[in-house]
């Protein structure tokens, strides 16, 4: 299939896109040239997962309208850098669609297929005060913000050691079926990174990417 979403962030920051993975593994394979690494990655992988770990690659190919592709090269913290390129990259997969984000900006990308079970682990992503601003009549689909945009922060940093609930916390916001925006924060080792997040639920998926907003401050 085409891409479903191809959206241009302004001013000048990027885009971002999401396939609808309806394609079988060989559709990709003949479209993309692996690096020995890459296939090593891949070779590691079963099942459905192959077919989501080529189709990410090919979006982010398609989005970078390059006449060679770069590969997806995994620094020592596991964070993805496209080869050739000073942007930021991210990308996610979940069920039949891929999502990937590229920016001068450092940035993240998160998308989820939106499941009740999610209130199971809320209490390991959410703050006392992210709780109590849930909205009732929308409460999954709210939660489903919460933890992408908590994903999207994570892969922005691109490094580990981020607690979900002590280092990462959105500004109070309403959640609007349209989709909306927030400001996120990452707060660690003394400092604070602000980041603009936005969400977007299309169909049965929850989108949310973010993308630094400000240098880095002390934190308060």
């Amino acid at each position: 299939m085409p891409l479903l979403l191809r959206h241009t962030l302004e001013p000048a920051e990027g885009v971002l896109g999401i396939w609808e993975i309806a394609e079988d593994e060989p559709f990709f394979r003949s479209r993309l040239e692996l690096t020995v690494e890459e296939q090593a990655q891949l070779d590691a992988i079963q099942g459905r997962r192959r077919t989501e770990w080529l189709a990410v690659r090919y979006l982010l190919h398609l989005l970078s309208e390059r006449d060679v592709r770069g590969a997806i090269i995994k620094d020592a913290c596991g964070k993805p850098h496209l080869e050739g390129s000073p942007w930021h990259i991210s990308i996610s997969h979940s069920h039949a669609r891929a999502a990937a984000i590229a920016s001068p900006r450092p940035t993240g990308i998160d998308i989820q297929y939106i499941v009740p079970r999610i209130e199971r682990i809320a209490h390991k992503f959410l703050r006392p005060e992210e709780q109590e601003a849930l909205d009732d009549d929308h409460r999954i689909a709210h939660l489903h913000v919460y933890w992408g945009a908590k994903e999207s922060l994570y892969k922005a940093w691109g490094r580990r050691r981020l607690d979900f609930r002590v280092h990462l916390w959105l500004e109070p916001f309403p959640f609007l079926p349209e989709g909306g925006h927030t400001t996120g924060h990452i707060e660690k080792d003394g400092q604070q990174l602000d980041f603009r997040v936005y969400y977007r639920m299309l169909d049965d998926y929850m989108l949310t990417w973010a993308i630094l907003d400000t240098p880095q401050t002390p934190a308060t």
